[in-house]
């Protein structure tokens, strides 16, 4: 029909499969992708199932995940090449060289289809969260990614796999129970935090008023605004004004806002992730150790209250989730909730920070040099080196990039470093990860100069990795991939990976999957105030200098080594360029630690950047 909008072609989405039981698609990741297709009734995908092992015995899902979507199963060796060098799930779009992987990045994925296909249903965007960052933050950076995303989903796998004679409760849904009984931080909440003071207020001195209410018994201004947006209670009528004693509260004084769903007041992609694992793990507590359901109140009140959101009962009724009702337990809650000071309390130690920095970066620089670590860079391999940047196509140019003269020129200087490493250690048929890729900058250039190997682009975000993928479609390359992925879902081999500018923790992350591969790397470090602790790393890394530096004095370095702005002070910059070299050179020797010749270079000329260092690694 003229003017009709028209569909465009079917992506495959690939999942993995196992088994089934209680109703649910084992592993737990595709269960939470099985029941989003069904709640946005999208149907955008062709859906396989990859067998995770060679069994003819299977139980498939007995109907499909929405209406139109049928499933085909397939075994891994089926899978398109790039996706075989990806965990799973994974969306793939034609011509098969530019895949999407790992669960949150395909989740949001199936969201924003599902959108484009009916820009009438803006709910499914209330589904991403406040900026559209619900679980966008990597589980190596964000603890709340982490938990939705890895550890809850596999400690429910193995809470039913473990023996039902002496089961272990997870700690991870405790941790998920803690989280739920702490106050809620939400944008602009001021205007809610008054409403709930004088609703307490006008309580008084009667019995405090219920904490976890399920929704429709007279709720609180949290779930008036939580079901408001859902469309389930109409938008309460214009309150009077506040009393004086309410309007003139101090911040500190007014009530905490308490969860309604897992990131606050609104459902969001972080509620559909947990409620298969929720649901399994009430499931086999309530068989196993149904004594300790009384220990998950809020996790029950949060339980019953995502049914009710709307078509979540549906969906969960077309996966086959059969949900449980636990009317005892719910009409407990409000006796047995901890206090919320109770469960501020019970933090995870990871999560309490650190005590401020006091002082500068020079003792810690001293007590270094006194151990025989001094400043002292690795001489360039090719400092002069330089591409015929006037004999490129214009695509392979930053200078197409939205930049201005100077700032490409300056890349361009970044480009010439790093590819001069590059190409000396490249060799026909080797296989090349830009990680942290960005617009394409650095592996647009290699898979261009280097057209004997293959480069993969590894990106986390979508709309950098679409303009690098239309740059490469306008140089016709035909040895290049892209993965939006966080790195920790690229599984496949490499012989080298580079990343520019990868922001703090990233460039760990980087030269910890090239050892692994035991592949080169060459990298150039950025955000070093970014650096911090996660569940992989600690710092400092190597053990010559954990031997000299505790965990604070190292930080030190890290927060001067950003001081190298061109509008600093000359001795500031230079400070802060012999911090960026200590703290690299802690990366470095690291790597020497595990089996490689590492180096610390400074980019030629130093005023293409002020993060102008290289850390070179080869093994040996």
């Amino acid at each position: 029909m003229k003017g009709a909008k028209q569909r465009p072609p079917a992506e495959c989405l690939y999942l993995s499969f196992s088994h089934r039981a209680e109703g649910c698609v084992f592993p737990l990741h595709t269960a939470a992708s099985l029941f989003l297709l069904a709640y946005c009734d999208c149907r955008a995908f062709k859906v396989y199932l990859v067998l995770t092992e060679d069994r003819e015995d299977v139980s498939l899902p007995e109907s499909p995940p929405a209406p139109g979507v049928q499933t085909h199963v397939i075994s891994r060796d089926e899978l398109p090449p790039i996706v075989q060098n990806c965990c799973l799930p994974a969306v793939v779009e034609t011509p098969d060289n530019f895949c999407r992987a790992g669960l949150a990045v395909v989740l949001r994925h199936i969201i924003q289809r599902a959108y484009d296909l009916d820009p009438s249903r803006k709910e499914l965007l209330e589904l991403l969260g406040f900026k559209k960052t619900c679980l966008k933050a990597c589980a190596e950076v964000s603890q709340w990614t982490r938990l939705c995303e890895l550890t809850i989903p596999l400690a429910t796998e193995h809470f039913l796999r473990e023996s039902p004679q002496a089961p272990c409760v997870p700690a991870e849904l405790q941790q998920l129970e803690r989280k739920l009984g702490e106050p809620v931080r939400v944008h602009n909440d001021d205007k809610l935090r008054r409403q709930k003071l004088r609703q307490q207020q006008a309580a008084a001195p009667g019995p405090r008023p219920a904490q976890a209410q399920r929704p429709g018994t007279g709720p609180g201004p949290e779930l008036q605004a939580a079901f408001c947006r859902l469309g389930l209670q109409e938008e309460p009528a214009a309150a009077p004004r506040e009393p004086p004693r309410v309007r003139r509260a101090r911040a500190s004084e007014l009530p905490p806002l308490e969860h309604v769903f897992a990131e606050g007041l609104y459902f969001t992609l972080a509620d559909i992730v947990l409620l298969p694992c929720v649901h399994l793990f009430l499931v086999a507590l309530s068989r196993r150790l149904s004594e300790k359901l009384a220990e998950f109140p809020l996790l029950a009140a949060w339980y019953q209250r995502v049914q009710e959101v709307p078509r979540v009962r549906a969906a969960a009724s077309q996966c086959g989730i059969r949900f449980l009702h636990l009317p005892e337990l719910l009409s407990r809650s409000q006796e047995q909730r901890p206090e919320l000071s109770e469960t501020l309390g019970a933090e995870d130690p990871e999560e309490q920070s650190e005590a401020p920095f006091v002082g500068g970066p020079r003792p810690t620089m001293t007590k270094l040099r006194e151990k025989g670590i001094e400043v002292m860079f690795a001489p360039h391999p090719c400092p002069a080196w330089t591409l015929d940047w006037n004999s490129l196509p214009a695509a392979v140019s930053p200078k197409e990039g939205k930049m201005s003269s100077d700032r490409a020129l300056r890349k361009q200087q970044q480009l010439n470093n790093l590819v001069s490493v590059v190409t000396q250690q490249a060799k026909p048929g080797d296989r090349i990860v830009d990680f942290c890729s960005g617009g394409g900058h650095v592996g647009i250039v290699l898979a261009h100069v280097l057209p004997l190997c293959q480069v993969i682009l590894v990106e986390n975000k979508e709309l950098s990795l679409i303009r690098a993928k239309k740059r490469s479609d306008e140089l016709g390359l035909s040895n290049i991939w892209f993965i939006q992925a966080n790195m920790e879902y690229f599984t496949g081999m490499f012989n080298i990976g580079v990343a520019l500018h990868a922001c703090g923790v990233a460039t760990d992350m980087v030269i910890d999957h090239c050892i692994q591969a035991r592949a080169t790397f060459v990298t150039s470090p950025c955000c070093y105030g970014f650096i911090q602790r996660t569940s992989k790393f600690s710092f400092p890394k190597s053990e010559q200098f954990k031997a000299v530096l505790s965990y604070k004095e190292h930080m030190i370095l890290c927060r001067f080594a950003d001081q190298t702005a061109v509008q600093l002070p000359a001795p500031r910059r230079l400070i802060g360029k012999q911090c960026m070299y200590l703290v690299d050179l802690d990366r470095a020797r690291a790597a020497e630690e595990r089996g490689y010749s590492a180096h610390v270079i400074s980019m030629e000329p130093e005023s293409c950047s002020p993060k102008n260092n290289m850390i070179v690694g080869v093994p040996v």
